[in-house]
């Protein structure tokens, strides 16, 4: 999108998500006194030192990619705590998720993209771990990669609309909170305009 290569609407874009997901994390770590989390590899023996939004302007800053795969990235980070409820986001887990997503939309939306071992390096972890964390991030999606024109712009505006929205950001109308928000609806949207697609396919 044309509004994506500004760097004006992405260092918003960066503060935003730094900022949601900070406050996403904070909340699920108190949850995670009143109900039970699971533990994956994606989750630090300690919270890391440098702070979300750090970490994410330095994936921005070194995984030279297109703009839109931090929209995919988001993406994908919601189907992920949806499938995935009892590994919601959390301080623990949320800079190996966020390295994670963000190689995996890489990888899918652009023609040239580095090795697991840049990403790694990036990330601040192990090429072993890098690998790790990708095949279980996959399998946690179910394998569900493909994100629509549709599905695109829908995210996109609602990151829209609630980076207006700032600085009060509603968390349990946000997308990624316990896997139950707004967001849900958009997941069986998405199911919706598949299940139209092959209807269509099938009536031609």
């Amino acid at each position: 999108m044309a509004d994506l290569d500004n760097p004006n609407v992405m260092s918003t874009l960066i503060n935003f998500l730094s900022s949601l997901l900070e406050k996403l994390a904070e909340s699920n770590d108190i949850n995670s006194k009143f109900q039970p989390q699971k533990i994956s590899v994606f989750h630090g023996l300690s919270r890391p030192n440098i702070s979300i939004q750090n970490y994410l302007e330095r994936i921005f800053k070194y995984a030279n990619c297109s703009p839109s795969c931090f929209i995919v990235a988001y993406v994908y980070l919601d189907r992920f705590t949806q499938r995935q409820p009892a590994l919601p986001i959390n301080s623990f887990n949320v800079h190996r998720l966020l390295i994670t997503s963000v190689m995996i939309a890489v990888k899918f939306m652009d023609d040239m993209y580095y090795n697991n071992a840049y990403y790694a390096k990036v990330g601040g972890i192990s090429t072993i771990e890098m690998n790790f964390l990708e095949v279980d991030f996959l399998f946690g999606l179910g394998f569900h990669l493909n994100v629509t024109p549709t599905t695109f712009y829908t995210y996109y505006s609602y990151l829209q609309k609630d980076m207006l929205q700032q600085p009060s950001i509603n968390l349990s109308e946000s997308s990624l909170y316990m896997g139950k928000s707004s967001k849900l609806l958009l997941y069986h949207n998405e199911d919706n305009e598949t299940s139209q697609q092959q209807k269509h396919q099938l009536a031609v």
